[in-house]
């Protein structure tokens, strides 16, 4: 006799009712095909919701480092830059005084205008949370007391008192000190996320392949006991389900590797080359600024001379002439190219589409100090006016006797490098986060499909019962 029945449903030998149910209908071979089922059901449409998720997932950070990440770290580095360029070309104006160019005035006001522009876009889509929020409001409360400054220094100027020149050094050292530091770190918080962001899209979906697998292997060891209990070698059910988890698997394998493809392309030929020629172009503008205001101090001061020579050895590594003037470090190899530093570092990073742009600059560079050597030396021989017209633009006309033409030619080509490589990124990261949507919607579908062609499978051997 059985053992009796125990309150609660549970019986004699501690198993509780369902179980003991369970236990009785494993004993039977419908049962045994019923727990198949569920088996295989459970595994499948899991493997399909879990697939969905982490995919789903690596598609919405694959969205925010085309629409969020990397727009914001560019445009905290266009801050940066736009910022620096203002300083410089306050220095420069401040050196013309009366004779300042009404384009000279336009692009400082038209850096100063993006600076703030791009501040106040970058506030309203970063979050309260994020760490660039901080650097954001610093910049943003800065930037009118740096524009005062300036403001003040060219009124003195203008009335020639030599005050002028105090207030712009002081405007330079707030924004060398102040500004361009809050700049600098805002970039950093940005290429973090960038990278954070990165690396989610392109995380292998481990959890989704170990499900895959399983699933698999269920699948695959419920046809063979049935081949073994029933000797019929083909479930056509269970086949369509081993097809499907299968199909499943591949087109989970397909998308990842594409995608994750698409976005080191981005990386390696948008991003990182943009950070690299990002560094090269602040780089620039401090060069230019030392040397501007180095006669803005009219020399009492070996302070932005030693800039300059500090800058220019980041930009494209250490003068090794014997004169200390010459170009041979800018030069580096025979073709002009530097063979260190950010320059360096921009022109080995960059695509094809952006190479020449770089290269191109390079010669500029080399060019503009080669000038800076010539406006020097007449200021050791006591031309202080010949030097300053050595390196800034009065006239059109004398434009291209200047350090201040080399400067703007190396700048433009840097920028147009920098729109090549920003067409790069986005032409190989836009669309990966579609791909992965797609994926996870055809394995959700396939996960379902292989749920109901494991269930028709087996109810045509659980039919043979009845």
């Amino acid at each position: 006799m059985g053992a009796p029945a125990r309150p609660g449903g549970t019986a004699a030998g501690g198993w509780p009712g369902p179980l003991a149910r369970l236990g009785r209908a494993t004993r039977t071979a419908p049962g045994r095909l019923r727990l198949a089922g569920a088996l295989l059901a459970v595994v499948t449409v899991a493997f399909g919701t879990l697939t969905a998720w982490q995919v789903e997932s690596r598609a919405q950070a694959a969205q925010r480092v085309v629409s969020y990440s990397q727009p914001l770290s560019q445009a905290a580095a266009d801050i940066n830059r736009a910022l620096a360029d203002a300083d410089t070309t306050a220095a420069t104006g401040f050196l013309l005084a009366g004779a300042e160019p009404k384009a000279v005035r336009d692009r400082y006001e038209q850096d100063l205008a993006t600076a703030s522009r791009l501040i106040a876009e970058a506030a309203a889509r970063t979050t309260a949370s994020s760490p660039a929020q901080g650097w954001l409001a610093a910049l943003n409360q800065q930037v009118p007391v740096y524009a005062g400054l300036v403001e003040s220094a060219r009124a003195n100027n203008r009335l020639g008192y030599p005050l002028g020149g105090a207030y712009l050094r002081y405007a330079s050292d707030q924004m060398r000190t102040v500004l361009l530091p809050a700049a600098a770190e805002l970039t950093a918080a940005e290429n973090r996320e960038l990278a954070d962001d990165y690396a989610a899209a392109r995380a292998v979906p481990w959890a989704a392949y170990g499900l895959g697998v399983l699933a698999l292997a269920v699948l695959g060891w419920v046809q063979v006991v049935l081949f073994r209990r029933t000797n019929r070698v083909f479930n056509v059910g269970l086949l369509g389900a081993t097809a499907a988890v299968l199909a499943a698997v591949l087109w989970l394998t397909v998308a990842g590797l594409g995608a994750r493809g698409a976005l080191q392309e981005s990386e390696q030929k948008g991003a990182a080359p943009l950070r690299a020629l990002n560094a090269a172009r602040v780089d620039v503008l401090t060069a230019r600024l030392a040397e501007n205001l180095h006669y803005v101090a009219r020399g009492s001061s070996a302070k932005y001379a030693d800039l300059w020579s500090k800058t220019t050895e980041h930009l494209s590594g250490p003068d090794t002439s014997q004169d200390g003037q010459g170009a041979q470090a800018a030069q580096g190899a025979q073709d002009g190219a530097p063979r260190s530093g950010t320059l360096a570092d921009a022109l080995r990073l960059a695509p094809a589409e952006a190479e020449g742009a770089v290269a191109d600059a390079g010669q500029q560079y080399r060019h503009w100090r080669e000038q800076h050597a010539t406006a020097s030396r007449l200021e050791h021989e006591g031309d202080y006016q010949g030097a300053v017209d050595a390196t800034v633009t009065a006239r059109e006309a004398d434009a291209a006797k200047t350090a201040d033409a080399w400067f703007n030619g190396t700048d433009r080509q840097l920028d147009q490098a920098a729109g090549a490589e920003l067409k790069q990124f986005r032409r190989a990261a836009e669309g990966t986060d579609g791909d992965l949507r797609t994926a996870a919607v055809a394995v959700a579908v396939l996960s379902l499909v292989a749920a109901v062609a494991a269930a028709r499978g087996l109810g045509r051997r659980l039919a043979e019962y009845r």
